[in-house]
């Protein structure tokens, strides 16, 4: 497996690639996928919270606003758990796409909000089972601006927190039964 960590040097954020690489090789062990090759692309001059995963080539592509490494009590410093965090959510997508029953699943940009936020509900739940620190109540809430604020809409979320397994027409079949619910 070869990572590459773009830029190698940061001039905005005090953030270290070395480092980086290093949290995307032990993530890529933890979840089974170190066959698979990742470049990680970050984009040091946002601070926005974004991820993106590319598995139209080789390497997959990992793209990532550089708030989404960023420590939230201090600014422009690397956090581990936030990198760690959304290095880890960008190779399950990755994993998922690639050999998961994602592979009919849109382009990350063609994904409804509804369709993110269950993904992103099933992916955290599977860091959660690794003992990865996630913050479920964040989460829920991610899933419930997406599929409403009531109690069956929260039992779908549990539903999808608790899967083993899941395709990309199982996952959308339990968004779309979870808003239905809503509407």
């Amino acid at each position: 497996m070869a990572i590459t960590v773009s830029p190698e040097t940061f001039d905005f954020v005090s953030f270290d690639a070395a480092y980086i690489a290093r949290i995307a090789q032990h993530v890529a062990e933890q979840l089974g996928v170190s066959d698979i090759d990742f470049a990680i692309e970050i984009d040091e001059t946002s601070a926005l919270n974004r991820i993106g995963t590319d598995t139209s080539g080789t390497p997959v592509q990992i793209t990532v606003h550089s708030g989404a490494f960023e420590d939230k009590r201090r600014p422009r410093q690397q956090s581990e758990v936030d990198t760690t965090l959304s290095i880890a959510r960008c190779m399950l997508r990755a994993r998922d796409r690639v050999r998961g029953g994602f592979a009919d699943a849109p382009a990350e940009k063609d994904l409804t909000l509804p369709q993110a936020a269950a993904w992103d509900t099933w992916i955290i739940a599977r860091l959660a089972r690794l003992d990865m620190p996630v913050n479920k109540q964040a989460w829920q809430y991610n899933w419930r601006n997406r599929h409403g604020f009531n109690d069956r809409a929260d039992a779908a979320f549990e539903r999808m927190w608790q899967a083993e397994s899941m395709d990309w027409s199982q996952l959308c079949a339990a968004s779309d039964a979870a808003r239905s619910i809503s509407a």
